[in-house]
Protein backbone atom coordinates (compact mmCIF):
# COMPACT_ATOMS: atom_id res chain seq x y z
CA UNK A 1 0.00 0.00 0.00
CA UNK A 2 1.12 3.14 -1.00
CA UNK A 3 1.26 6.43 1.69
CA UNK A 4 1.78 9.89 1.47
CA UNK A 5 1.12 12.26 4.09
CA UNK A 6 1.01 14.84 1.36
CA UNK A 7 -1.83 17.37 1.11
CA UNK A 8 -3.19 19.05 -1.50
CA UNK A 9 -2.45 23.06 -1.50
CA UNK A 10 -5.60 25.25 -2.56
CA UNK A 11 -6.56 28.42 -1.86
CA UNK A 12 -9.85 27.25 -0.71
CA UNK A 13 -11.11 25.08 2.31
CA UNK A 14 -13.56 21.85 1.39
CA UNK A 15 -16.25 21.96 2.94
CA UNK A 16 -18.09 18.61 2.18
CA UNK A 17 -22.05 18.51 2.29
CA UNK A 18 -22.44 18.88 5.66
CA UNK A 19 -22.62 22.84 5.76
CA UNK A 20 -24.75 23.37 2.91
CA UNK A 21 -27.59 20.49 4.24
CA UNK A 22 -27.34 22.71 7.35
CA UNK A 23 -28.24 25.62 5.31
CA UNK A 24 -30.57 24.00 3.54
CA UNK A 25 -32.44 22.81 6.23
CA UNK A 26 -32.00 26.30 8.14
CA UNK A 27 -34.29 27.53 4.87
CA UNK A 28 -31.36 29.87 3.89
CA UNK A 29 -31.47 30.64 0.34
CA UNK A 30 -28.10 28.48 -1.03
CA UNK A 31 -28.14 30.28 -4.97
CA UNK A 32 -26.82 33.32 -4.39
CA UNK A 33 -24.20 31.47 -2.97
CA UNK A 34 -23.50 29.10 -5.50
CA UNK A 35 -23.77 31.88 -8.32
CA UNK A 36 -20.48 34.00 -5.98
CA UNK A 37 -18.94 30.77 -5.92
CA UNK A 38 -18.96 30.39 -9.65
CA UNK A 39 -17.55 33.73 -10.31
CA UNK A 40 -14.45 32.67 -7.90
CA UNK A 41 -14.54 29.34 -9.60
CA UNK A 42 -14.43 31.16 -13.00
CA UNK A 43 -11.19 33.11 -11.73
CA UNK A 44 -9.20 30.12 -10.16
CA UNK A 45 -9.85 26.75 -12.41
CA UNK A 46 -7.30 25.04 -10.90
CA UNK A 47 -8.42 24.76 -7.37
CA UNK A 48 -10.11 21.38 -6.88
CA UNK A 49 -11.93 22.01 -3.43
CA UNK A 50 -13.63 25.12 -5.11
CA UNK A 51 -14.85 23.71 -7.75
CA UNK A 52 -16.04 20.62 -5.35
CA UNK A 53 -17.68 23.20 -3.03
CA UNK A 54 -19.28 24.55 -6.19
CA UNK A 55 -20.32 21.17 -7.44
CA UNK A 56 -22.34 20.59 -3.95
CA UNK A 57 -23.52 24.10 -3.97
CA UNK A 58 -24.91 23.51 -7.55
CA UNK A 59 -26.62 19.81 -6.31
CA UNK A 60 -28.15 21.93 -3.42
CA UNK A 61 -29.75 24.08 -5.92
CA UNK A 62 -31.52 21.33 -8.01
CA UNK A 63 -28.91 21.84 -10.88
CA UNK A 64 -27.70 18.27 -10.80
CA UNK A 65 -26.47 18.07 -13.99
CA UNK A 66 -24.58 21.25 -13.99
CA UNK A 67 -22.93 19.83 -10.52
CA UNK A 68 -21.76 16.50 -11.87
CA UNK A 69 -20.37 18.49 -14.61
CA UNK A 70 -19.05 20.75 -12.06
CA UNK A 71 -17.96 17.56 -10.15
CA UNK A 72 -15.82 16.58 -13.16
CA UNK A 73 -14.12 19.40 -13.61
CA UNK A 74 -12.86 19.06 -9.70
CA UNK A 75 -11.95 15.73 -10.23
CA UNK A 76 -9.61 16.30 -12.98
CA UNK A 77 -7.67 19.35 -10.72
CA UNK A 78 -7.51 16.68 -7.45
CA UNK A 79 -9.20 13.31 -6.12
CA UNK A 80 -8.46 13.64 -3.01
CA UNK A 81 -10.25 16.23 -0.39
CA UNK A 82 -9.57 16.57 3.36
CA UNK A 83 -12.08 17.59 6.02
CA UNK A 84 -10.21 18.18 9.40
CA UNK A 85 -11.70 17.41 13.08
CA UNK A 86 -13.40 20.53 14.61
CA UNK A 87 -12.46 18.94 17.73
CA UNK A 88 -8.58 18.72 18.89
CA UNK A 89 -7.00 16.51 19.86
CA UNK A 90 -8.13 13.88 16.66
CA UNK A 91 -9.67 10.53 17.89
CA UNK A 92 -9.27 8.79 14.41
CA UNK A 93 -8.15 9.55 11.16
CA UNK A 94 -11.16 8.04 8.77
CA UNK A 95 -10.63 7.12 4.83
CA UNK A 96 -13.98 7.23 3.06
CA UNK A 97 -13.89 5.52 -0.30
CA UNK A 98 -15.89 7.79 -2.69
CA UNK A 99 -17.45 7.33 -6.22
CA UNK A 100 -17.75 10.14 -8.56
CA UNK A 101 -21.96 10.69 -8.98
CA UNK A 102 -24.71 12.98 -7.05
CA UNK A 103 -24.54 14.11 -3.14
CA UNK A 104 -27.01 10.63 -2.95
CA UNK A 105 -24.15 8.50 -4.41
CA UNK A 106 -22.41 8.00 -1.58
CA UNK A 107 -22.41 7.85 2.68
CA UNK A 108 -22.43 11.69 3.66
CA UNK A 109 -20.58 10.78 7.24
CA UNK A 110 -19.50 13.95 7.46
CA UNK A 111 -23.28 14.97 8.04
CA UNK A 112 -23.48 12.38 11.07
CA UNK A 113 -19.96 13.35 12.15
CA UNK A 114 -20.22 17.00 11.96
CA UNK A 115 -18.25 19.31 13.93
CA UNK A 116 -16.80 16.29 16.04
CA UNK A 117 -13.21 15.05 16.77
CA UNK A 118 -12.94 12.76 13.82
CA UNK A 119 -10.82 13.52 10.92
CA UNK A 120 -12.47 13.10 7.20
CA UNK A 121 -9.87 12.38 4.00
CA UNK A 122 -12.53 11.63 1.02
CA UNK A 123 -10.81 9.84 -1.63
CA UNK A 124 -12.45 9.61 -5.23
CA UNK A 125 -11.59 6.31 -6.41
CA UNK A 126 -11.12 6.02 -10.19
CA UNK A 127 -10.85 2.92 -12.42
CA UNK A 128 -9.13 0.50 -13.77
CA UNK A 129 -6.87 0.80 -10.23
CA UNK A 130 -9.18 2.52 -7.91
CA UNK A 131 -6.76 3.23 -5.35
CA UNK A 132 -4.06 4.18 -8.20
CA UNK A 133 -3.12 7.88 -6.36
CA UNK A 134 -1.30 7.97 -2.97
CA UNK A 135 -2.95 6.84 0.04
CA UNK A 136 -3.03 9.09 3.08
CA UNK A 137 -2.43 8.16 6.59
CA UNK A 138 -5.28 7.15 8.21
CA UNK A 139 -6.47 4.25 10.66
CA UNK A 140 -9.71 3.11 9.52
CA UNK A 141 -11.22 2.91 5.99
CA UNK A 142 -15.18 3.14 5.29
CA UNK A 143 -16.37 2.41 1.57
CA UNK A 144 -19.02 5.14 1.01
CA UNK A 145 -20.25 4.15 -2.38
CA UNK A 146 -23.06 3.24 -3.54
CA UNK A 147 -24.89 0.15 -4.94
CA UNK A 148 -26.02 1.33 -8.64
CA UNK A 149 -25.05 -0.20 -12.12
CA UNK A 150 -22.33 2.56 -12.57
CA UNK A 151 -20.28 1.30 -9.53
CA UNK A 152 -20.20 -2.71 -9.51
CA UNK A 153 -17.39 -2.47 -11.47
CA UNK A 154 -15.74 -0.08 -8.74
CA UNK A 155 -16.85 -2.31 -5.75
CA UNK A 156 -15.24 -5.64 -8.01
CA UNK A 157 -12.31 -3.44 -8.31
CA UNK A 158 -12.10 -2.31 -4.45
CA UNK A 159 -12.68 -6.06 -2.96
CA UNK A 160 -9.18 -6.90 -5.01
CA UNK A 161 -7.47 -3.78 -3.75
CA UNK A 162 -8.63 -3.95 -0.31
CA UNK A 163 -8.29 -7.96 0.24
CA UNK A 164 -4.96 -7.50 2.14
CA UNK A 165 -5.43 -3.76 3.48
CA UNK A 166 -3.13 -3.40 6.28
CA UNK A 167 -6.66 -1.05 8.37
CA UNK A 168 -10.27 -2.14 9.66
CA UNK A 169 -12.48 -1.80 6.70
CA UNK A 170 -16.26 -0.38 7.74
CA UNK A 171 -18.86 -1.97 5.06
CA UNK A 172 -16.52 -4.15 2.64
CA UNK A 173 -17.57 -3.66 -0.92
CA UNK A 174 -18.62 -7.16 -1.65
CA UNK A 175 -21.08 -6.62 0.92
CA UNK A 176 -22.60 -3.53 -0.23
CA UNK A 177 -25.05 -5.39 -3.55
CA UNK A 178 -27.16 -6.82 -1.18
CA UNK A 179 -28.64 -3.21 -0.49
CA UNK A 180 -29.65 -3.20 -3.91
CA UNK A 181 -33.98 -2.39 -3.85
CA UNK A 182 -34.39 -6.40 -5.16
CA UNK A 183 -31.25 -7.97 -3.63
CA UNK A 184 -32.51 -6.14 -0.44
CA UNK A 185 -36.01 -7.48 -0.89
CA UNK A 186 -34.63 -11.08 -1.89
CA UNK A 187 -31.90 -10.99 0.91
CA UNK A 188 -34.56 -10.27 3.87
CA UNK A 189 -37.52 -12.95 2.24
CA UNK A 190 -38.82 -14.77 4.67
CA UNK A 191 -37.13 -13.85 7.60
CA UNK A 192 -40.11 -13.85 10.67
CA UNK A 193 -41.17 -10.27 11.85
CA UNK A 194 -40.22 -8.28 8.67
CA UNK A 195 -42.74 -7.73 6.21
CA UNK A 196 -40.91 -6.40 2.73
CA UNK A 197 -42.66 -7.54 -0.34
CA UNK A 198 -40.64 -8.94 -3.29
CA UNK A 199 -38.95 -5.72 -5.57
CA UNK A 200 -38.68 -6.61 -8.80
CA UNK A 201 -36.88 -5.27 -11.96
CA UNK A 202 -38.71 -4.73 -15.26
CA UNK A 203 -38.33 -2.69 -18.26
CA UNK A 204 -40.92 -0.67 -19.78
CA UNK A 205 -41.95 -2.87 -22.54
CA UNK A 206 -43.37 -5.12 -20.53
CA UNK A 207 -45.08 -2.40 -18.08
CA UNK A 208 -46.43 -1.03 -21.29
CA UNK A 209 -48.00 -4.12 -22.04
CA UNK A 210 -50.17 -4.71 -19.12
CA UNK A 211 -51.36 -0.89 -19.14
CA UNK A 212 -52.42 -1.48 -22.53
CA UNK A 213 -54.36 -4.79 -21.15
CA UNK A 214 -52.15 -7.06 -23.78
CA UNK A 215 -51.40 -8.83 -20.38
CA UNK A 216 -52.36 -8.67 -16.51
CA UNK A 217 -50.21 -7.83 -13.59
CA UNK A 218 -50.50 -10.99 -12.58
CA UNK A 219 -49.73 -12.86 -15.59
CA UNK A 220 -46.41 -11.16 -15.31
CA UNK A 221 -45.74 -10.76 -11.91
CA UNK A 222 -47.31 -14.07 -10.37
CA UNK A 223 -48.25 -12.94 -6.74
CA UNK A 224 -48.78 -9.33 -7.28
CA UNK A 225 -51.63 -7.69 -7.50
CA UNK A 226 -52.79 -4.24 -7.49
CA UNK A 227 -51.73 -1.68 -5.74
CA UNK A 228 -48.56 -1.41 -6.16
CA UNK A 229 -45.42 0.90 -5.97
CA UNK A 230 -43.68 1.71 -8.97
CA UNK A 231 -40.22 3.59 -9.51
CA UNK A 232 -37.77 4.49 -12.25
CA UNK A 233 -34.43 1.97 -11.56
CA UNK A 234 -32.43 4.80 -10.46
CA UNK A 235 -34.99 6.81 -9.09
CA UNK A 236 -33.72 8.06 -5.22
CA UNK A 237 -35.62 10.18 -2.76
CA UNK A 238 -39.05 9.27 -4.15
CA UNK A 239 -38.72 10.88 -7.69
CA UNK A 240 -40.90 9.57 -9.88
CA UNK A 241 -42.00 6.98 -7.48
CA UNK A 242 -45.84 6.22 -8.03
CA UNK A 243 -48.62 4.16 -6.29
CA UNK A 244 -50.64 2.80 -8.96
CA UNK A 245 -53.99 1.05 -8.64
CA UNK A 246 -55.40 -0.18 -12.09
CA UNK A 247 -53.81 -0.79 -15.79
CA UNK A 248 -55.59 2.97 -16.82
CA UNK A 249 -53.18 4.49 -13.76
CA UNK A 250 -50.24 2.71 -15.00
CA UNK A 251 -50.75 3.86 -18.32
CA UNK A 252 -50.99 7.79 -17.07
CA UNK A 253 -48.03 7.27 -15.56
CA UNK A 254 -45.70 5.64 -18.16
CA UNK A 255 -46.74 8.79 -19.96
CA UNK A 256 -45.31 11.20 -17.90
CA UNK A 257 -42.30 9.14 -16.74
CA UNK A 258 -39.90 8.00 -19.82
CA UNK A 259 -37.57 6.12 -17.93
CA UNK A 260 -36.58 2.57 -19.62
CA UNK A 261 -36.36 0.44 -16.39
CA UNK A 262 -38.25 -0.04 -13.49
CA UNK A 263 -38.66 -1.07 -10.14
CA UNK A 264 -42.41 -2.14 -8.79
CA UNK A 265 -43.41 -4.06 -5.63
CA UNK A 266 -46.88 -4.50 -3.62
CA UNK A 267 -48.10 -1.74 -1.72
CA UNK A 268 -48.70 -2.73 2.09
CA UNK A 269 -51.21 -0.26 3.85
CA UNK A 270 -49.04 1.05 6.72
CA UNK A 271 -51.46 3.58 8.03
CA UNK A 272 -52.51 3.74 11.64
CA UNK A 273 -55.94 3.69 13.12
CA UNK A 274 -56.13 7.38 12.65
CA UNK A 275 -55.01 6.89 8.53
CA UNK A 276 -51.95 8.85 9.43
CA UNK A 277 -48.94 7.06 8.02
CA UNK A 278 -45.61 7.14 10.32
CA UNK A 279 -41.89 6.27 8.55
CA UNK A 280 -38.73 6.16 10.70
CA UNK A 281 -35.47 5.99 9.59
CA UNK A 282 -33.22 3.53 12.23
CA UNK A 283 -28.92 3.76 12.07
CA UNK A 284 -27.79 -0.34 12.88
CA UNK A 285 -23.95 0.32 13.75
CA UNK A 286 -22.10 -2.46 14.32
CA UNK A 287 -25.48 -3.72 15.06
CA UNK A 288 -27.21 -1.58 17.11
CA UNK A 289 -30.08 0.17 16.72
CA UNK A 290 -30.58 3.50 17.17
CA UNK A 291 -33.45 6.09 16.01
CA UNK A 292 -32.32 8.77 13.55
CA UNK A 293 -35.87 10.53 13.36
CA UNK A 294 -39.79 9.36 12.84
CA UNK A 295 -42.05 11.37 10.36
CA UNK A 296 -46.28 11.43 10.11
CA UNK A 297 -47.90 12.29 7.60
CA UNK A 298 -51.40 11.67 5.92
CA UNK A 299 -49.44 10.81 2.86
CA UNK A 300 -48.16 7.30 1.98
CA UNK A 301 -45.70 8.40 0.18
CA UNK A 302 -43.28 10.19 3.53
CA UNK A 303 -40.35 12.70 3.28
CA UNK A 304 -39.42 13.88 6.34
CA UNK A 305 -39.13 17.67 5.14
CA UNK A 306 -42.55 17.93 3.44
CA UNK A 307 -44.73 15.66 6.10
CA UNK A 308 -45.33 18.53 8.07
CA UNK A 309 -43.31 18.19 11.12
CA UNK A 310 -41.87 21.53 11.74
CA UNK A 311 -45.60 22.66 11.26
CA UNK A 312 -46.97 20.31 14.03
CA UNK A 313 -46.06 20.34 17.39
CA UNK A 314 -48.18 17.30 17.75
CA UNK A 315 -46.26 15.39 15.20
CA UNK A 316 -42.99 16.51 16.91
CA UNK A 317 -44.00 14.93 20.02
CA UNK A 318 -45.15 11.56 18.50
CA UNK A 319 -41.13 11.92 17.27
CA UNK A 320 -40.07 12.72 20.66
CA UNK A 321 -42.07 9.67 22.01
CA UNK A 322 -40.60 7.26 19.15
CA UNK A 323 -37.03 7.84 20.23
CA UNK A 324 -37.50 8.29 23.86
CA UNK A 325 -38.73 4.51 23.99
CA UNK A 326 -36.88 3.54 21.13
CA UNK A 327 -35.39 0.90 23.57
CA UNK A 328 -39.37 -0.56 23.25
CA UNK A 329 -39.44 -0.77 19.65
CA UNK A 330 -36.23 -2.28 19.59
CA UNK A 331 -37.09 -5.41 22.03
CA UNK A 332 -40.31 -5.76 19.74
CA UNK A 333 -38.24 -6.26 16.79
CA UNK A 334 -35.01 -7.63 18.06
CA UNK A 335 -35.03 -10.84 15.89
CA UNK A 336 -35.84 -8.46 12.76
CA UNK A 337 -32.74 -6.21 13.47
CA UNK A 338 -30.22 -8.42 14.25
CA UNK A 339 -31.02 -10.76 11.34
CA UNK A 340 -30.73 -7.26 8.87
CA UNK A 341 -27.31 -7.30 10.50
CA UNK A 342 -26.38 -10.80 10.08
CA UNK A 343 -27.64 -11.26 6.48
CA UNK A 344 -25.98 -7.66 5.16
CA UNK A 345 -22.75 -8.36 6.88
CA UNK A 346 -22.52 -4.05 7.22
CA UNK A 347 -21.07 -2.34 9.87
CA UNK A 348 -23.05 0.78 9.05
CA UNK A 349 -26.18 0.72 7.73
CA UNK A 350 -29.40 2.35 7.76
CA UNK A 351 -33.26 1.40 7.73
CA UNK A 352 -36.06 3.56 6.51
CA UNK A 353 -39.47 1.61 7.29
CA UNK A 354 -42.40 1.55 9.76
CA UNK A 355 -44.77 -1.14 11.63
CA UNK A 356 -47.13 -2.66 9.73
CA UNK A 357 -50.94 -3.17 11.91
CA UNK A 358 -50.08 -6.73 12.65
CA UNK A 359 -46.76 -5.47 14.43
CA UNK A 360 -44.58 -6.16 11.46
CA UNK A 361 -41.54 -4.57 10.24
CA UNK A 362 -42.07 -3.04 7.18
CA UNK A 363 -38.94 -2.60 5.34
CA UNK A 364 -38.95 0.48 2.60
CA UNK A 365 -35.58 0.58 2.03
CA UNK A 366 -32.13 -0.43 3.43
CA UNK A 367 -29.05 1.58 2.58
CA UNK A 368 -25.42 3.08 3.78
CA UNK A 369 -25.73 6.37 2.11
CA UNK A 370 -29.45 7.60 4.14
CA UNK A 371 -28.29 10.39 5.48
CA UNK A 372 -28.19 11.00 9.24
CA UNK A 373 -27.98 14.49 11.04
CA UNK A 374 -28.83 16.49 13.96
CA UNK A 375 -29.23 20.01 12.06
CA UNK A 376 -33.12 20.72 12.42
CA UNK A 377 -33.61 23.66 14.56
CA UNK A 378 -33.18 23.06 18.24
CA UNK A 379 -36.19 25.48 19.43
CA UNK A 380 -38.45 22.93 17.88
CA UNK A 381 -36.34 19.64 18.18
CA UNK A 382 -34.65 20.21 21.30
CA UNK A 383 -34.53 16.57 21.66
CA UNK A 384 -32.83 15.57 18.33
CA UNK A 385 -29.23 16.42 20.08
CA UNK A 386 -29.38 14.34 22.43
CA UNK A 387 -30.70 10.86 20.63
CA UNK A 388 -28.24 11.68 16.83
CA UNK A 389 -25.53 12.40 19.32
CA UNK A 390 -26.25 8.53 20.90
CA UNK A 391 -25.73 7.30 17.47
CA UNK A 392 -22.85 9.63 17.14
CA UNK A 393 -20.98 8.44 20.06
CA UNK A 394 -21.35 4.86 18.90
CA UNK A 395 -19.64 5.33 15.74
CA UNK A 396 -16.88 7.34 17.17
CA UNK A 397 -16.84 4.53 19.54
CA UNK A 398 -17.08 1.69 16.85
CA UNK A 399 -13.47 3.74 15.17
CA UNK A 400 -11.92 3.32 17.99
CA UNK A 401 -12.80 -0.06 18.57
CA UNK A 402 -11.81 -1.23 14.97
CA UNK A 403 -8.24 0.55 15.62
CA UNK A 404 -7.86 -1.36 18.51
CA UNK A 405 -9.29 -4.96 17.61
CA UNK A 406 -7.32 -4.56 14.28
CA UNK A 407 -8.51 -5.30 10.67
CA UNK A 408 -10.10 -8.95 11.26
CA UNK A 409 -12.44 -7.20 13.98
Amino acid sequence: MNTSTEQHVSETTFLGLAPFLRASVAGQELKPYAESLLAEAQQRQTDGPLWMNLSVAMQCIRERDLGLSIQSLALEQQRIFHLPAMQQPVLTRLLVLMAPGDIAANTPIDCLLERTDVDLTFYYVSQPDPLALPIPEHDVVMVAISECDDNRATLLALEESLKDWPKSIINQPSRIPCVGRDAASELLHGVPGIAMPPTLRCNREVLQAIAAGQTTLAESFPGNNYPIIVRPYDSQAGRDLARITSAEELAEYLAKVQATDFFIARFIDYSGDDGLFRKFRIALIDGQAFACHMAVSDNWMIHYINAGMYEDANKRAEELAFMDHFDDFVQRHRAALDEIYRRTGLDYVLIDGAETRDGELLIFEIDHTMVVHAMDPEDLFPYKQQHIAKARDAFRAYLQRRITEGKNA
